[in-house]
């Protein structure tokens, strides 16, 4: 027979479970009178016990087999459900009545079918069909409960057992025995009710996840349970078993892993499990640790005290209770017990794990033992207790002979049992403070429930902490106690959250949008946040080898399977109607104003006002202060994200289209401000031009904010939407403005020369030369294609194109237009070299811009960046030129400028041409604090690129100002970044950095090879705004190795002077110069020294308080004292 504690099975006749030691003896429902083995009606009141009937093929011939009906409502249209279904058949029943007459079969089949549906009902499973020799079932629907598997298992083990039982009846009677097949599988269905031609509903499933249950159970052996890989990794540890490796099965193109349950497994609660795969890290409860102290301090002292902790699922009740006994458990006795989801069908359950554990009976203990152990323990305690012996002995069910509490009023029994067990506990004090702790009060009994009373009553005076713990919505009458205290847990604050996960993940900073997703989408609900990391790492999106890498993106990341059934339990319990508006109300959105809730459904204010009122009574929304309108919110995110996706996707379709259709004339005068959440809905409608449209704007308008990530996601989702209309121009034409909207957006997020910008771009530009495409589109399809060649440092190619764009603007008279053509040529110039061409054109735009107002696109729009672009540009061109003065002023112009804006794009951009401007004129301090300003930002705004130049600069920043030789590597992390989003620009100055950061620390031939790449890439790309520079520091670094290379050094210098000359860029000639007057002086030519830097020294006018005319200056004093 089955062990109502446990579940594991035990042969006919034994009184004690063998796996867990509680008895076996069956106690009344209704008066908790104790009742033997295989009786089916109670001995004092005439209960039936609920022992299905099994005893003999006559007696069962009459059994009425039957499917209850559905409990979903007849108005149901279906739902999406993670659910675990079951499948059991009689292996061989064709065989076994063929021969008999229709009667004679099905008085052997039926009782067997009416145990395996019995047991699927024990365990709270829905039977969905029977199939004549066997049966299809579910849990987790119609009503879903967060332990579904392990409840299938429970199941489908007593159905074995109870079977077993039955054939070794029809064996006594000559029949043949029965053996039946379980094949058990986990995952996500579609469920709807049905009406037959006899008008029964029936609740259907639909999905793969029940056809693979049934493929299994055909793979099972007589007598066995097959489940699959899913189903392992949700039960492992609350059962046993056995792996039969991979098997083929129809439908399914991999093969599937399959394992065999052979019994219970040593754990029954979650924090049980978890501590067998490592505990996380303890943190953010010291205030509820203080006061479970506190609690402890005053029952040690004789004043009784209960505790009780209130949280919901996942938050840490049990393990605030696990580490206080962990830490505080020295001097007390410590007795423990726990509830299960299924517990109220187990009488007094909690209360003899109690009592099992105080009497230290072990699982193999018979009877007799047991009852030695009782008795010994009681007399030893105190003889006066002698007294209660019948009762615990009535309970244990280990009554030897005839019951001398027999013939009691079963209400008298029952009191007087449960107070034996409270005067032991309250003796037992005495002697020793007790911790009495009882978990997960809100699946316990009213048995166990009475019990508790009793004691909570009577402790006032006892050293005795009564610990309990449960979930809101579990209610008693300890509240107006003066020595109970309830703790409420709420979920962990952001900084102990990340302190979780940083003890789960590690501490890069690589993760911390990571962290900040889990953190986020589980509100810091410690459970949630461990199952997210499993799950991510199960399906890949993390990895672990050594340290965690993020391996896929993380919008891929799923919800687990025991978050979903937790919350699910949860909604699942609520009015019919209440849910469908919870599901309706979840796919408008995490927050909902109630004039919107009008709009969307067709009901009164007061059938909304109940049910919003019902919801918020359940802690499903919260209403939240607003203006005007109310507002309401989920208070939980997930719950929100669990209810809508249980809504079928035609449904879902539908709400999201009348949602934006509600929205769109609610909104009418300021749709702007939502045009975000009405691209989210159409995209999610079946209609695709509202869809493309919305999905346009707020991908400019996210641009226009920097959100970069969000305009590519909804380019993404509208582009996808774009191919289900009509093949036409319309539609190239909307692709069009697609892309010119998103080009910014999408070079910054997924690289300035990453494939995916390129194509989109050249798309762009293909699209722009369709017959009657506006110029302004083909202008900005140019600007795309321009902007990335400029980025990947093919110059001539940006060149071009920036002509064509300048031509076009000027054509048309368009100032904003001409403004950033002349920047996009100035830049392109610059990088080529020709410093005084691209100082025009900087000029040009610059003053266009001064005349202009702000963009009024946006303080992110592209007007605005290249605004502060061409001064901050300007800048750097400025001080080539020799003018360090001049471009001092106009950095000064360009923090004016971002100011203004208060824009975080516009912000990044500036600190980024500040890093260049300062590590130039030797502001090293000015350039540290901006580089690392810019590794915020760009880490903020996902712009790897960004990112990559500042961590580089940093990396510089060690190497000139702190010597440490872990510098360069930094520099060659951060470049190879730098080059994973495809850019070339600046890839001399970058490798002329590290090279110099090579040679400080004596690696002079690594640092003349990196040198020598740099001078490389000048020629491959034609990039010569560094080139003049790469050539001073190869002759540097040629001097640094031995003066025995003066020659090839003087060389490279005056090369550096030539290039400097030719380019008009009178900063890299002073710095040519003075690297050259340097080598003369060396080598005995210090007039020669001195007429070449004089005469460049000279031609400057501003800028002698910058670093490199200082150092000009004293040499140039140096080599004139010595004449």
């Amino acid at each position: 027979m089955r062990c109502s504690k446990c579940g594991a099975d035990n042969r006919e006749g034994r009184k004690f479970c063998a796996k867990c030691a509680a008895p076996l003896g069956r106690v009344c429902p209704q008066c908790g009178a104790s009742n033997e083995p295989g009786e089916d009606f109670c001995g004092e009141c005439a209960t039936e016990l609920g022992k299905p009937s099994a005893t003999s093929a006559k007696k069962s011939s009459s059994a009425s087999i039957q499917i209850a009906d559905t409990p979903a409502p007849e108005n149901f249209d279906g739902e999406r459900k993670t659910v675990t279904a079951l499948f059991a058949d009689i292996k061989g029943s064709m065989d076994l009545i063929e021969d008999l007459d229709p009667e004679e079969a099905r008085a052997i089949v039926d009782p067997a079918l009416k145990l395996m549906m019995e047991a699927v009902q024990r365990y709270g499973g829905y039977v969905a069909q029977s199939t004549g020799d066997g049966i299809f079932a579910l849990f987790g629907a119609p009503v879903a409960h967060e332990d579904h598997p392990q409840r299938a298992l429970y199941a489908a083990l007593r159905m074995q057992e109870e079977l077993r039982r039955y054939s070794d009846q029809l064996r006594e009677q000559g029949r043949a025995p029965l053996s039946i097949r379980v094949g058990v599988n986990t995952g996500e269905v579609v469920v709807r009710t049905i009406t037959t031609g006899e008008g029964h509903t029936e609740y259907v499933p639909i999905g793969h996840s029940t056809s693979l249950a049934s493929r299994l159970q055909a793979l099972a052996a007589p007598g066995s349970i097959t489940i699959s890989d899913t189903v392992r990794k949700l039960v492992e540890g609350y059962f046993t078993l056995k792996a039969l490796g991979p098997a083929r099965i129809k439908g399914v193109s991999e093969p599937v892993n399959v394992y065999e349950v052979t019994g219970l497994g040593p754990l029954r609660t979650r924090l049980q499990r978890a501590a067998g795969q490592g505990l996380t890290k303890f943190v953010g409860r010291e205030r509820e640790m203080e006061a479970l102290r506190h609690a402890a301090e005053q029952a040690r002292s004789g004043h009784g005290q209960i505790l009780g902790a209130m949280a919901e699922p996942g938050v840490g009740k049990s393990r605030l209770f696990f580490e206080f006994k962990a830490k505080n458990q020295s001097g007390w006795m410590v007795l423990e017990a726990f509830s299960v989801s299924h517990g109220k069908a187990s009488v007094y359950l909690p209360v003899l794990d109690l009592l099992l554990s105080y009497f230290k009976i072990a699982p193999g203990d018979d009877a007799r033992t047991r009852r030695e152990k009782v008795t010994g323990r009681v007399v030893s305690l105190d003889r006066s207790l002698e007294d209660a012996l019948p009762y615990l002995f009535g309970l244990l069910g280990i009554v030897e002979g005839e019951d001398a509490l027999g013939q009691m009023d079963a209400q008298v029994k029952k009191r007087r049992t449960l107070d034996a067990i409270k005067r032991i506990l309250l003796r037992e004090s005495l002697n020793q403070p007790l911790i009495v702790m009882l978990e997960d009060l809100h699946w316990i009994d009213e048995q166990t429930q009475e019990f508790l009373n009793l004691l909570a009553d009577s402790l006032a005076n006892a050293k005795i902490l009564l610990l309990v713990n449960y979930r809101p919505g579990y209610s008693h009458q300890w509240g107006s106690k003066t020595y109970y205290t309830q703790l409420r847990l709420d979920p962990l604050g952001t900084e102990s959250a990340d302190e979780m996960l940083s003890a789960l993940l590690g501490h890069s900073s690589d993760l911390a949008p990571l962290k900040k997703l889990i953190i986020e989408r589980t509100e810091g609900n410690p459970f949630f946040m461990e199952e997210m990391y499993q799950a991510m790492l199960e399906d890949g999106v993390i990895a672990r080898n050594g340290a965690v890498k993020l391996m896929k993106p993380l919008q891929s990341a799923r919800l687990p399977t025991t978050v979903q059934g937790v919350l699910a339990a949860r909604i699942d319990r609520l009015p019919a109607d209440a849910k469908q508006l919870l599901q309706t109300l979840s796919v408008i959105g995490r927050e909902f104003p109630m004039s919107l809730i009008r709009a969307v459904l067709t009901k009164s204010d007061d059938e909304l006002n109940k049910m919003l009122n019902d919801l918020q009574l359940g802690e499903f929304i919260y209403e939240q202060p607003a203006l005007g309108d109310i507002e309401f919110i989920f208070k939980h995110a997930l719950t929100q994200e669990v209810a809508s996706n249980s809504v079928l996707q035609e449904r879902r379709k539908l709400l999201h289209e009348r949602i934006g259709a509600a929205m769109e004339a609610l909104y009418a005068d300021r749709v702007e401000d939502h045009v975000a959440e009405l691209a989210r809905h159409y995209s999610r409608s079946a209609n695709p031009a509202k869809a493309v449209e919305y999905c346009q704007r707020a991908c400019q308008q996210s641009s226009d904010r920097a959100s970069y990530a969000e305009a590519v996601g909804y380019f993404e989702s509208g582009l996808a939407r774009l191919q289900e209309l009509p093949d036409d121009d319309k539609r190239a034409e909307l692709e069009l403005d697609f892309r010119n909207t998103v080009h910014v957006a999408l070079i910054t997020l997924k690289g300035y020369g990453s494939p995916e910008g390129e194509r989109s771009a050249a798309r762009a530009l293909e699209l722009s030369r369709r017959p009657g495409v506006s110029w302004e589109k083909s202008w900005l399809a140019i600007f795309g294609l321009c902007n990335i060649s400029a980025l990947r440092a093919n110059v001539s190619r940006a060149i071009e194109l920036a002509t064509q764009m300048l031509a076009i603007a000027e054509q048309h008279g368009n100032d904003e237009l001409t403004a950033e053509s002349l920047y996009l040529l100035a830049l392109a110039q610059m990088f080529a070299g020709k410093f005084e061409f691209a100082a025009k054109c900087f000029d040009r735009a610059i003053s266009i811009y001064e005349t202009m107002p702000t963009a009024s696109g946006g303080i992110g729009s592209r007007q605005n960046i290249s605004h502060t672009g061409s001064y901050s540009f300007s800048v750097v061109n400025t001080w080539f030129l020799g003018f360090p003065s001049r471009a001092a002023t106009k950095m000064d112009r360009v923090f004016t400028i971002a100011r203004s804006l208060g824009s975080k794009a516009i912000d990044e951009s500036v600190h980024n041409y500040a890093i260049f401007f300062f590590s130039v004129v030797g502001g090293r301090e000015r350039m540290r604090e901006h580089a690392e300003a810019l590794v915020t930002l760009a880490t903020e705004l996902g712009n790897s690129f960004r990112r990559a130049v500042g961590e580089l600069y940093l990396g510089w920043f060690d190497s000139i100002a702190c010597d440490r030789p872990d510098s360069t590597t930094r520099m060659q992390s951060a470049l190879a970044d730098f080059r994973a989003t495809g850019a070339l620009t600046m890839t001399p100055a970058f490798l002329s950095y590290i090279a110099r950061s090579q040679g400080r620390f004596g690696h002079h031939e690594e640092a003349l090879a990196t040198i020598d790449e740099a001078l490389a890439v000048v020629e491959e790309t034609s990039e010569r705004a560094f080139e003049a520079e790469v050539h001073r520091i190869n002759g540097e670094l040629l001097l640094a190795r031995g003066v025995s290379n003066a020659m090839v050094a003087e060389q490279s210098f005056r090369r550096a002077i030539e290039v400097a000359r030719r380019q008009k860029a009178k900063s890299w000639e002073l710095r040519a110069t003075t690297s050259l007057a340097r080598l003369l002086r060396d080598t005995g030519r210090r007039a020669e020294a001195r007429a070449v830097l004089a005469e460049i020294y000279d031609w400057f006018t501003e800028g002698f308080d910058t670093t490199d005319l200082k150092d000009a200056k004293a040499l140039l004093d140096e080599l004139s004292n010595s004449r």
